[in-house]
C-alpha cells in the first residue's frame, strides 16, 4: 500500500481513483470494489469489530480512496506506516449540497433512491448487509455523521471535524491536503512521480450513483418477483 485516501465520500473520489492508477498506483481499491462484490461486506464488518482483515482486502491494491477504507484511516496509517495520505476537501456547501444530491436522500429522505434501496433491502440480503454496513460506519452511535444530517450547518460541522482531526494526526510530511481544482500538480509533487501529459480526470459521477441505486434494486426486485412467481413446468 502506496497511497491511502482520508477524504470523505463526495470529494472527487472518482476522480481520485482514477487519477492514482493513471499514476501507477493501481489498482485503487475504491467502493466500486465493494459494490462489484458485496461478498466482502463480511470482511469489512469484521474490520469494523476491530479484526482488521487488511490482507484480505488490500490483497494487489496499491492505493484506497472513498468509503468503506477512508473510514478506517486512522488504523491504516498504523498498518500501512510507510504509506503517504491524501485527504481530499471541498468547499463545506458545496460538498454537503452533493451529499444531499446522492447519498443523503437513500437514506433520509422521502425519494425514489430511499425506496427503491428500501425495496432491494428486503428482497436482497447482500444489498441488506450493505446497507446496514454503511449506516452503522456513517448515521449511527460513533459514527462521523451521527446525529448531523438534519440541517446544513451539522453536515458541514461534521464534515470539518473529520478534516481538522485527520490534519492534526496524520504527521505532515506524509499528508497532502488536496482540492479537486488542484489537478496534477500537488498530488505528482506530492507524490514524487511525473505529471501526466492528459487531463486531470474530473468526474461528475452523481448521475451514475443514482442510476446504479436505481437500476441494481430494479433488477433485484425483478429476479425476486421471478422467483416468487415461477412455476414448476407441466410434465406430460
Amino acid at each position: 500500500m502506496k497511497l491511502i485516501g482520508a477524504g470523505l465520500p463526495r470529494t472527487a473520489t472518482t476522480s481520485q481513483m482514477l487519477a492514482f492508477e493513471t499514476l501507477g498506483l493501481g489498482p485503487c481499491y475504491h467502493m466500486r470494489d465493494l459494490m462489484a462484490n458485496l461478498d466482502q461486506v463480511a470482511l469489512w464488518e469484521r474490520a469494523l469489530a476491530g479484526d482488521a482483515p487488511w490482507d484480505e482486502l488490500f490483497a494487489g491494491y496499491q492505493s484506497t480512496t472513498d468509503w468503506p477504507s477512508a473510514y478506517h484511516w486512522r488504523e491504516l496509517i498504523e498498518v500501512y506506516p510507510d504509506a503517504k495520505v491524501l485527504l481530499s476537501v471541498r468547499d463545506g456547501y458545496a460538498w454537503e449540497r452533493s451529499m444531499r444530491d446522492t447519498i443523503w436522500p437513500m437514506y433520509h429522505a422521502d425519494t425514489l433512491l430511499h425506496h427503491m434501496s428500501r425495496a432491494r433491502y428486503h428482497v436482497d440480503p447482500q444489498w441488506r448487509g450493505w446497507v446496514d454496513l454503511m449506516v452503522r460506519m456513517t448515521w449511527t452511535h460513533d459514527a462521523p455523521f451521527a446525529g448531523a444530517y438534519a440541517d446544513s450547518g451539522s453536515m458541514i460541522d461534521a464534515m470539518e471535524r473529520w478534516n481538522d482531526e485527520v490534519i492534526a494526526t496524520v504527521p505532515s510530511g506524509r499528508l497532502l491536503v488536496w482540492r479537486p481544482e488542484d489537478g496534477w500538480e500537488p498530488l505528482c509533487e506530492f507524490l514524487e512521480v511525473p505529471v501526466p501529459d492528459e487531463p486531470f480526470p474530473h468526474v461528475n459521477d452523481t448521475q451514475a450513483f443514482r442510476e446504479l441505486i436505481v437500476g441494481g434494486s430494479l433488477r433485484a426486485v425483478q429476479a425476486w418477483f421471478d422467483a416468487e412467481t415461477a412455476t414448476e413446468p407441466v410434465r406430460g
